[in-house]
């Protein structure tokens, strides 16, 4: 199986990371990534520790290979994340944010931190910071993410991190992605969207089905989305997500006024709580272009692993030859 040096920092097989999804049950997803050899997340979001700790528990129960916890500055809760260290996952992940002091607790318990960025400044932050891995985040991404394309994100990090492995995200649901990733110099690709179409992951039918039939242009940034979600925490923190569109998104990109915080919002809370949610805000990335069924996540990442392999492969044929590899898109 392609594997980069990142694989040995975290201790997994393959170059690819399942993105956590705030606060929707991921526990048999996460499982099924991480015995697949890639590295499983779970989220923290909106969730009280003991919920959190049994989340921990089952998913240990399931599987023995290294996995990471999410956390966000939409808020940061802090009996959280001291809950997160004291059960020293493999990795904290973190995003919206660069939190220096965080790192350095998450680094005095032995736990590798997987810092998220959507900027060059934020890249530095987090160079500076410690961070052990850069998760360069572009705007395609589903979830909360930047503006800055992928595409250009991801060389600027590479370049501004030395020695720190970069990992690519968003826009990336097949092995031609995470090829690509690796061309521009980083080390695997972080997916979110391609999992939510997995049938592992409890998001609903009509979630996933929304996604294998969506077209990129169909994932639209949800704007003015304070007046639903929780305020960010942390100094620095920004972000707008990105969601497939429905009544609710539709309105508050185009009248924001007509939503009432005061309803919408425990609306959304008790939703997400009770697993569903995607009614009103179904985060999705432009990769939803490029997925066209659901499968097993075991079978997403050999695919993945797979394809880019052999997209690698032809590529470095063609280079020496001096040729256009046939089967490889875009070759020269």
């Amino acid at each position: 199986m392609l594997h980069t040096p990142v694989c040995d920092l975290l201790g997994i097989d393959a170059p690819l990371i399942c993105a956590p999804f705030g606060p929707w049950e991921e526990v048999g997803l996460a499982a099924a990534v991480c015995e697949a050899g890639a590295l499983g997340s779970l989220g923290t979001a909106v969730r009280t520790v003991p919920a959190l700790q049994e989340q921990w528990s089952e998913l240990r129960r399931f599987t023995d290979r290294p996995f990471a916890i999410n956390h966000t500055a939409r808020p940061l809760d802090e009996d959280a994340f001291q809950a997160t260290v004291e059960a020293r996952p493999a990795a904290i992940s973190f995003h919206l944010s660069v939190p220096a002091d965080l790192i350095e607790r998450a680094h005095e318990a032995g736990i590798l931190w997987i810092q998220q960025v959507m900027d060059s400044e934020q890249a530095a932050q987090a160079i500076d910071a410690g961070a052990d891995v850069l998760v360069a985040q572009g705007g395609e991404a589903g979830g909360h993410g930047g503006d800055v394309s992928t595409m250009v994100l991801v060389p600027q990090v590479v370049d501004m991190a030395g020695d720190t492995p970069v990992i690519a995200a968003g826009g990336i649901a097949d092995g031609r992605g995470l090829a690509a990733a690796l061309t521009l110099g980083a080390q695997g690709a972080a997916m979110g969207t391609r999992f939510l179409a997995s049938a592992e992951m409890s998001a609903s039918d009509a979630w996933k089905d929304r996604i294998v039939a969506a077209d990129a242009r169909d994932a639209v940034k949800a704007t003015n989305s304070e007046r639903i979600l929780p305020p960010y925490t942390e100094p620095g923190s920004y972000g707008v997500p990105r969601s497939l569109r429905t009544a609710l998104v539709d309105t508050l990109r185009e009248h924001p006024d007509e939503v009432d915080p005061a309803d919408a919002v425990p609306r959304l809370m008790e939703a997400i709580r009770g697993g569903r949610g995607d009614e009103y805000l179904p985060f999705t990335g432009q990769s939803a272009g490029l997925v066209h069924e659901i499968l097993p996540a075991g079978e997403i990442v050999r695919r993945v692993a797979e394809e880019a392999e052999h997209v690698l492969a032809g590529e470095a044929i063609a280079h020496a030859l001096g040729v256009r590899a046939p089967g490889v898109p875009g070759s020269r």
